[in-house]
């Protein structure tokens, strides 16, 4: 438009110029002075047109150039556009080599397909623990601590009677090791674990596993973890609601299964049912924190069977209900002693023997237990149920052990043990049913404090029981052959649970604790015929934990 109006002026200024020479040509000839000036007039008038005509050169000539420039940047515009497109299209199809995230605090690697990933795993728990215990009864002497006196050898002493249970504090799990995919169907887990109960360990293979799950939904896995044993066995121990499993299903775990037990396992999951069958032998040696001793030796390793059936088929949007039951053979225990030097054998070579460490253990000691049980074969059974609704949980279990006692002309033994608790997530939602364990997993944490929240907050209360007297008689009385004066374990548990991340949690849990039992032998308990060791106690802990 511009230049347009550039070319109309200098075109007007042209013709206003040639009429003024015509007008001077004509009168020239009547005035010559006139003219001259006429002349002088029209000179200026043709230079004024020479530069208008000259500016209007420069301004065609400007846009000319400018519109040459216009068009190359158009031309690199659309060069560029074509090559982001070309890139962007390029980056979409794709695929880095390794695929790094950090869910929940959780590092991981793996490739773009999923064939192959590690995740880094870590389950630190560090416990405190006062405990306020009654007076020593009977026993005057911390067997636990001192042991008998002079004379009786070690291996016929029970530790279990401490009369002055240790206040402090304990690394109870400080696990460490990777799992992931490798090729597609294949799985492994590597555990390292240098917690303990009342003292730490100096380290131990806890878990060690490979697992093939290319016939879904069947599964099979070979190494050192625990079998699917019951409802309270959670894969990972960082999302039980109490600082400890309840004693009959600690003990229910441990008969056959539990911790570091070497194991093959096959088993299935759907959406609402599970099913496991394992074989089970020895457990990895154990390292002793005080004397760096490993567990000795056997003549022969423990064979057993392990087997457990769950479903949630009764459930509904925010609602459902778990029904199990599991079982456990015990084809025949350890052979601790081998063959004898001379004479027939020894009916006591294979030996089972039952015991707990109470429901918290800062103080790791044993203060149920049966002592040694000659055995040909021992089993378990036990069912389970438990429902949910919403935030509200509420789950059970009872266990009952059997010996088949190898000596002639005396009973067999069995135990009972069973527990109720139930808990409620204030705020954050529900526990999430894991149905590849058929347990509830720790609650979500969808407002972490520090995130624009406060966390999760869980209560939780249970009560469990577990006897480990068979034919204890009454007090004051010696104990008949067959008797067992393993003593019983009442426990109330109360907690609260502190999520303050998906990673990182603080509980508060109060117990009291009552342990009836009459003294199995009144010369190394130091103790009258029959008297009650048993006693009764609170603790107030705190546990601090991280778990990713």
């Amino acid at each position: 438009m511009r230049s347009q109006t550039r070319g109309a002026r200098a075109v007007l200024a042209a013709g206003a110029a040639f009429g003024a020479l015509a007008w001077a040509s004509g009168a020239f000839a009547a005035d010559s002075t006139e003219a001259d000036a006429r002349i002088a007039r029209l000179e200026a008038a043709v230079a004024a047109l020479q530069a208008q005509v000259q500016a209007q050169n420069g301004a065609v000539q400007e846009n000319t150039e400018l519109k040459q420039e216009v068009g190359t940047l158009q031309a690199q515009v659309a060069e560029l556009k074509a090559t982001s497109i070309e890139t962007i299209k390029t980056v979409k199809e794709s695929k880095p080599s390794v695929i790094a995230s950090l869910k929940n605090a959780k590092p991981s690697l793996s490739t773009p397909d999923g064939r192959f990933s590690v995740n880094l795993r870590a389950v630190v728990q560090l416990d405190t623990a006062l405990y306020d215990q009654a007076s020593a009864g009977p026993i005057t002497t911390d067997l636990r601590r001192s042991g008998p006196a002079l004379g009786f050898s070690s291996t016929n002493v029970d530790f279990a009677h401490a009369r002055q249970l240790k206040d402090g504090t304990d690394f109870r799990r400080a696990r460490f090791g990777v799992d992931g995919n490798v090729f597609g169907p294949f799985q492994y887990r590597l555990i390292f674990d240098f917690g303990g109960s009342g003292v730490e360990n100096a380290g131990q293979l806890y878990e060690g596993w490979a697992q093939y799950s290319g016939l879904n939904p069947f599964k099979l896995r070979i190494g050192a973890f625990a079998p699917l044993a019951g409802l309270a066995d959670q894969d990972s121990t960082s999302a039980q609601p109490f600082l400890e499993r309840p004693a009959s299903a600690d003990i229910e775990r441990n008969f056959a299964a539990g911790d570091t037990r070497i194991a093959a396992q096959a088993f299935a999951t759907g959406k609402y049912w599970l099913a496991s069958a394992a074989v089970t032998g020895r457990s990895v040696g154990v390292v002793n924190a005080s004397t760096g001793a490993g567990t000795p030796q056997t003549f022969s390793d423990p064979l057993a069977f392990v087997g457990r059936v769950a479903t949630t088929a009764l459930h509904g949007q925010d609602w459902l209900i778990h029904l199990g039951g599991h079982a456990s053979y015990l084809e025949h225990p350890a052979d601790v002693s081998g063959p004898p030097l001379s004479g027939p054998s020894s009916l006591s070579r294979q030996v089972v023997s039952f015991s707990d460490q109470a429901e918290l253990r800062v103080d790791g000691t044993r203060l149920i237990n049966t002592g040694n049980i000659d055995a040909r074969h021992a089993d378990n059974e036990g069912a389970e149920v438990a429902a949910q609704w919403k935030g509200l949980l509420i789950q059970s279990e009872y266990d009952r052990f059997h010996v088949e006692r190898a000596a002639p002309g005396v009973t067999d033994p069995h135990f009972d043990g069973w527990y109720v608790e139930g808990s409620w997530v204030v705020n954050g939602g529900a526990r999430k049913y894991n149905a590849d364990t058929a347990a509830f997993d720790a609650p979500p944490v969808p407002h972490p404090l520090g995130g624009g929240g406060i966390g999760a907050v869980e209560l939780a209360l249970r009560y469990s029981d577990m006897d480990l007297n068979y034919h204890a008689g009454a007090p004051g009385t010696a104990p008949a052959p067959d008797a067992i004066r393993g003593g019983e374990l009442e426990t109330w548990s109360g907690a609260i649970n502190w999520y303050l991340n998906p990673a990182i949690r603080l509980a508060f849990e109060f117990q009291h604790v009552d342990i009836h039992r009459l003294s199995p032998d009144a010369l190394i308990y130091q103790t009258p015929i029959g008297a009650q060791i048993g006693q009764h106690y609170n603790t107030v802990a705190v546990r601090s934990q991280l778990a990713f």
